[in-house]
């Protein structure tokens, strides 16, 4: 935890205090084509609300932009070198962080100019090459001095390192692997299928779409982990589970798995009851459960904007790709910002084309009780 050094060099502080009222503190190459600097009109609030009273406060306040480099959700997880910046920063100073998200720099800089955060974490044009990069109203006199000792190039790379480290396990869940499908000559897709036949009919699904989307999620292991901490057949995060009011130790247990996924499945078939095709209606559900389903009505809202039929996941699945352009998920429509779309894509795909494995191969309705199974491979074995 840092602290305002009082004795603090007097000529060091003059200089800082005849800076322009908000100081350019670079957070990296990432650089924008804006080249103001100047927030004109700071209020007393935001003046007297330096380091000590944010510390008290218990909270770190900061605004952002969506964006690759800024902040995303992925998969429950806050990702974007910046705002795993400003985390790190905030662990330092002991306190939490809250991330507000602004519709462009100019809401960005009049929030800040009101006070209604302490910092914005954005990649604004740095002033020379040692500036830091983040907008910061310069009377916070504490929260500069400690931005400028914590802040160095070497804390942004190894950032950005640990970012590409988290996308690049985000693909590979800790997990057993098992067959596709268990016994095609017996007609078993799996040892749960007892479940999925139990559980589907409580939201109206073919039991076998609930199992292809079973093998995407977690190749039918129950004890399966992300790197974002979802668990389970089904990968359901912690936080899903106590929206869904399972306890979170159960996540591992195939049946408490499956009822709670089958319970945010039905949530999400209420969220697009607009959309009256079943069939499609299942594929936008599938991309929500993947993708989050505010990303999925951004892209909807494009599609409909660009005069085509937004119930139809084929076209709404091309705005779901393009939300990974600063063109489309900085469009005054999108409301949730930036999207790695094209897992979600994939995802929605994947299950389809293994549903119709299941349903063209014999299988059987189940009635036993789950057995074990024999022919489990060992992969992707690590920590996360």
């Amino acid at each position: 935890m840092y602290f305002c050094n009082k004795k603090h060099n007097i000529l060091k502080l003059y200089c800082i205090f005849t800076l322009v009222l908000t100081l350019l503190v670079s957070c990296g190459q990432h650089q924008t084509g804006d080249n103001s600097t100047n927030i004109d009109n700071a209020t007393e609030a935001s003046q007297e609300f330096d380091l000590d009273e944010i510390q008290q406060s218990g909270e770190l306040i900061v605004l952002t932009i969506s964006g690759p480099q800024t902040c995303y959700d992925y998969h429950g997880t806050q990702l974007g070198v910046h705002i795993m910046l400003c985390q790190q920063l905030a662990d330092t100073l002991g306190v939490r962080l809250r991330i507000e998200l602004c519709r462009d720099t100019v809401e960005l800089r009049e929030r800040l100019e009101k006070g209604d955060a302490d910092l914005a974490a954005y990649p604004m044009k740095p002033s020379n090459e040692s500036s830091p990069g983040w907008l910061l109203d310069n009377r916070k006199e504490q929260l500069n001095e400690v931005l400028t000792q914590w802040y160095g190039a070497w804390r942004m790379k190894r950032v950005g390192d640990e970012e590409q480290r988290l996308l690049a396990e985000a693909g590979h869940v800790r997990r057993h692997t098992y067959a596709v499908m268990e016994n095609r000559e017996a007609g078993i897709i799996s040892r749960y299928d007892a479940l999925f036949q139990k559980y589907a009919r409580t939201v109206h699904w073919d039991w076998r779409l609930l199992a292809a989307q079973c093998y995407q999620e977690s190749t039918f292991d129950p004890h399966a982990l992300s790197f974002a901490g979802a668990k389970g057949l089904m990968q359901i995060m912690p936080q899903t589970a106590d929206h869904l009011g399972v306890a979170r130790h159960q996540l591992e247990n195939p049946e408490h798995n499956l009822a709670a996924a089958v319970k945010y499945i039905a949530e999400l078939d209420e969220n697009f009851d607009d959309i009256h095709d079943r069939r499609e209606r299942q594929n936008f559900i599938l991309a929500a459960y993947n993708g989050g389903w505010h990303h999925v009505r951004d892209a909807m809202a494009l599609a409909r904007r660009d005069g085509k039929n937004d119930q139809v996941w084929s076209n709404v699945s091309e705005y779901v790709l393009k939300l990974s352009s600063p063109t489309y998920y900085q469009d005054p429509l999108v409301k949730y910002g930036y999207m790695r779309g094209q897992e979600t894509v994939d995802y929605v795909r994947l299950i389809r084309e293994r549903f119709q494995q299941y349903r063209s191969a014999k299988t059987i309705v189940p009635n036993s009780t789950p057995q074990k199974s024999k022919n489990a491979k060992h992969r992707n074995k690590y920590k996360i």
